[in-house]
C-alpha cells in the first residue's frame, strides 16, 4: 500500500505544491486543515482517491491526533504572518508544532518534517521569530529525529511578496524602502521548497538537523523592488522609510483586520534573510539535498505580467 503522509495547512501556497510532488511520487496525502470544505482543489493534483482533506486545528489536540493516526509520515506548514483573535503567535508556531510532534511521536510516524523560517531565534526582537523558534524546539523535543526547514521568502504564482507589492504599484505613487532598502533576503521558488520536504521524508536528509533553504541570488528589499517595477513596467518612486517611522506607521495599520504591515514585521526587516554561512559549510541548503534552486527570472515574469498596464497584452511582451 502507498505510503501516507499528513500535511497540517497542506490547502495552503506552499502545501498545494507540496501536495503535488508527493502524489507524483505515490504518496497517498491526507490534508489536514481547519476547513476541509474548502480545500477540493487539491483533489485534481493526485489520482482519483489519493489526496483527501479532514479536519483538524493545532489549538485541538484532539483533532490533531485524530489527523496524524495510521500516517507514516507527517508535515507541519502552518504559520501565520500576523496575530488576529486566537489565532496568535505562541499558539500557533510555538504550540501548535509541539502537538503535532508530540501525536506523531505517540502515533509511530517514522517522518516529521516542521517548516519554520530562516530568522527563526529566541532571543529576536520579533514576536514571530521567538514563536518559530519555539516551535523548533518543540519539535526536537518531542521527536528527536524530526527536521526542520528554514526557507527565505518563498516566491510562486500566489506568493506574499511579489504579488503583493506589483500590487501596490498599481495605485501607490511611491514603494516604501524600509529601513532604507538594505535587507538583504535570499528569496527561493515554493516548488524547490516543496521537493526539499518531499526528499526529507523520503531519507536525504540528517535526522534532527536543521535546513536553511535559499535560491541562488541574494538581493537586497530595494533591488527586488526595482525588479517588480520593471517587470510590472511601472515607473514608482522608492521613498527610504527610516526604521522607527516604519514601526510607527506600522503601528497604526497593525489595527486594520488584515494588515499590509505590523511593527513585528518591521523589526523582522532589521535582520538579513539569508542562509548561514554555517548551513552552507554542513550542506544543510537545498544543494546539500540535490536540489537546484530555481532563479526569480525564471518563475515571477510569468505571474506578475497581470499588474502590468495591460496585463499579457502589454505591447513589450508581443513577440516581433
Amino acid at each position: 500500500m502507498a505510503r501516507l503522509v499528513t500535511i497540517f495547512g497542506g490547502s495552503g501556497f506552499l502545501g498545494r505544491h507540496l501536495t503535488q510532488a508527493l502524489a507524483k511520487r505515490g504518496w497517498r496525502v491526507r490534508a489536514a486543515v481547519r476547513r476541509p470544505d474548502l480545500a477540493g482543489h487539491l483533489q485534481p493534483l493526485g489520482m482519483v482517491g489519493q489526496i483527501h482533506a479532514v479536519q483538524a486545528n493545532l489549538r485541538y489536540p484532539d483533532s490533531v491526533a485524530r489527523a496524524v493516526a495510521g500516517a507514516d509520515a507527517v508535515v507541519n506548514l502552518v504559520g501565520i504572518l500576523h496575530e488576529g483573535g486566537r489565532q496568535t503567535f505562541s499558539a500557533v508556531q510555538a504550540q501548535g508544532p509541539r502537538i503535532v510532534a508530540e501525536a506523531a511521536a505517540k502515533a509511530g510516524v517514522s517522518s516529521l518534517v516542521q517548516v519554520s523560517a530562516i530568522g527563526a531565534d529566541p532571543n529576536s526582537p520579533a514576536d514571530y521569530a521567538r514563536s518559530k523558534a519555539a516551535g523548533e524546539a518543540a519539535t526536537l523535543a518531542a521527536f528527536p529525529t524530526a527536521v526542520i526547514m528554514r526557507p527565505s521568502i518563498v516566491f510562486g504564482p500566489e506568493d506574499q511578496f511579489f504579488n503583493r507589492f506589483a500590487d501596490m504599484a498599481r495605485f501607490l505613487p511611491f514603494l516604501p524602502l524600509i529601513g532604507g532598502g538594505e535587507t538583504k533576503f535570499q528569496p527561493v521558488y515554493v516548488g524547490d521548497v516543496a521537493e526539499a520536504i518531499a526528499r526529507a521524508l523520503e531519507g536525504a536528509a540528517k535526522p534532527g538537523a536543521t535546513y536553511e533553504l535559499g535560491g541562488p541570488e541574494v538581493k537586497s528589499f530595494k533591488a527586488l523592488l526595482e525588479y517588480i517595477l520593471a517587470i510590472t513596467g511601472r515607473s514608482r518612486a522608492l521613498v527610504p522609510l527610516p526604521f522607527p517611522i516604519a514601526r510607527l506607521q506600522a503601528s497604526v495599520m497593525e489595527l486594520l483586520p488584515s494588515p499590509m504591515l505590523t511593527v513585528d514585521q518591521v523589526r523582522m526587516l532589521e535582520t538579513d534573510n539569508v542562509v548561514s554561512a554555517e548551513a552552507i559549510a554542513a550542506k544543510r541548503t537545498l544543494a546539500g539535498l540535490g536540489v537546484t534552486p530555481t532563479t526569480i527570472e525564471a518563475v515571477v515574469p510569468g505571474y506578475l505580467y497581470r499588474f502590468r498596464k495591460h496585463g499579457q497584452f502589454e505591447r513589450a511582451e508581443i513577440a516581433r
